[in-house]
């Protein structure tokens, strides 16, 4: 099941007759009142989601999911009007997984969702890692450093799978996005730095286990003693 939240009635039944011809469920809803309403029931697998909505705007919307245990791992594609650089990155660091500017096409719209659903799931077999004082449990889907759960979105949780899973091997940063965010995303190698950043900033002062590679992009330390 697809959520689109989408307050122009014409684009909602747009994006609704496209979803249920591709052959996945729908539900749509003109504001975000009824979408959250709607939450307190089943989930949905992934939401798409309009910045710029009467009452309560997209991005309040997608904190409030990102902030809830119960919602937080839902994936959220944001579809805006809103083009600027800032725009996007606002949404990026606020845990949007993808970010679709109108007016967009419906082929473009049904291969980003099936990108970002791919992304969402979690690794199999799960395994666990640990480095220094972060560990990561991909079989509950949580991150924890010094023992104290972090809340990551998505992306975060990926990337700092990819980078603890092969410690002390550096990753550029178009290998990150291949693994992260895989072949289908059409962004660009900001994307990683931005998340990089992020993801650091939940690490605390175990942040300085993910080193930055000069001129080449990032690792995980296997010992913070190693050049």
């Amino acid at each position: 099941m697809i959520y689109s939240v989408e307050d122009d009635q014409a684009i909602l039944d747009l994006v609704l007759y496209a979803l249920r011809q591709a052959g996945f469920k729908a539900r749509g809803f003109l504001d975000g009142q009824q979408f959250l309403d709607a939450l307190e029931g089943d989930l949905p697998e992934l939401v798409l989601l309009d910045q710029m909505l009467p009452g309560t705007d997209g991005l309040t919307l997608l904190s409030h999911l990102r902030a809830n245990e119960r919602t937080r791992h839902i994936p959220v594609i944001m579809l805006t009007a809103k083009g600027a650089e800032m725009d996007k990155v606002r949404s990026l660091d606020a845990g949007a997984d993808d970010y679709i500017v109108k007016p967009f096409g419906v082929m473009e719209l049904l291969s980003r969702i099936r990108a970002v659903m791919r992304r969402s799931e979690a690794p199999e077999p799960a395994e666990q890692w640990t480095a220094g004082p972060i560990h990561l449990d991909a079989d509950r889907w949580e991150a924890a450093v010094d023992g104290e759960k972090i809340s990551l979105t998505n992306k975060e949780f990926r990337l700092l799978q990819v980078l603890i899973s092969r410690q002390g091997l550096v990753f550029t940063r178009d290998q990150l996005l291949n693994q992260v965010w895989d072949m289908d995303y059409l962004g660009d190698t900001r994307t990683v730095d931005m998340h990089v950043r992020t993801l650091r900033a939940k690490l605390g002062e175990a942040a300085s286990w993910i080193q930055t590679v000069r001129g080449v992009g990032y690792r995980m330390a296997s010992d913070l003693n190693e050049e």
